[in-house]
């Protein structure tokens, strides 16, 4: 992340991240340290994979007090084994200590949602297929969930509500049918907009490529109907399959044929990767 957008767009929730963590004082760190002293730690890799998130948490501390210094010996993306020193903090010992969970909460859980979508891009090598992540994110982690999906090789889906037009099974349902609820998106929505629309089955994929959707989402369909459906849709639309897709099952949907895999479990369920801060000492 660049200091625009984490100015914009980060330095708030991180903030709100700090304040939920001390409400008036960290009054542990205050009665063994009076006054201000200062020191260093060093951040250690414990565990293999994607590191993501070292401006984050460089912000945490860097918001808590400007002085602070932030050193890496590598950047997002590289990969990091157990044991390696991959960074050190120096500023007031205070600081370090009530700066360190926060700053470790956003790093271990943006590494390992990059570390988990990296491990799904390298089933996909050899494809055409490209990862998507969705909208099934911890609230008011957004931003730093799906800039790690990017960290780990995978591809962003829309933002938010206002990025796209997705018409699932309920919108389906309050515009009477998948025709009448393109028609209806298409009239009001800008032309620069694509539309893309849920399907559950081929009688809809029908009525979507006559209705003229941009893309259409397979929604929990077996494999051979996928197949078919890419079949049918012969271009005319871009295909994406989603439905409960984890590392376990990807394999399977590999040569479907369709141009995008998409997979909340890219953010709601990959395992934090395990950093700590050690060795704090006085300089």
């Amino acid at each position: 992340m660049n200091n625009i957008t984490m100015a914009l767009n980060a330095d708030e929730l991180i903030m709100n991240a700090l304040k939920e963590d001390i409400t008036s004082e960290d009054i542990t760190t205050n009665s063994v340290m009076r006054e201000f002293q200062m020191g260093e730690v060093e951040l250690i890799c414990k565990q293999d994979g994607i590191i993501a998130g070292l401006d984050v948490f460089k912000r945490v501390f860097e918001l808590l007090d400007s002085s602070t210094e932030v050193s890496f010996n590598v950047k997002d993306g590289d990969f990091v084994k157990n044991g390696d020193k991959i960074g050190i903090v120096r500023g007031d010992i205070r600081v370090l200590l009530s700066g360190e969970r926060t700053a470790l909460n956003y790093l271990q859980r943006m590494s390992g949602i990059a570390t988990y979508t990296r491990s799904i891009v390298d089933l996909l090598k050899g494809g055409k297929t490209k990862l998507l992540d969705t909208r099934k994110t911890t609230p008011n982690m957004r931003i730093f969930e799906k800039y790690a999906v990017k960290v780990g090789g995978g591809c962003n889906h829309r933002y938010n509500l206002s990025d796209g037009i997705l018409l699932k099974d309920n919108h389906i349902g309050a515009a009477g049918s998948v025709k009448k609820a393109v028609e209806m998106a298409k009239e009001y929505a800008p032309f620069v907009r694509k539309i893309e629309v849920e399907v559950e089955n081929l009688d809809m994929l029908r009525e979507a490529v006559d209705a003229g959707a941009d893309i259409i989402m397979l929604d929990n369909m077996s494999v051979e109907d996928m197949k078919t459906a890419v079949a049918m849709v012969q271009g005319k639309a871009e295909t994406e399959c989603s439905g409960n897709v984890t590392r376990e099952n990807i394999e399977r949907l590999k040569d479907i044929g369709v141009d995008y895999i998409s997979s909340g479990a890219l953010t709601h369920s990959a395992p934090i990767m395990d950093l700590s801060l050690k060795n704090l000492h006085s300089i």
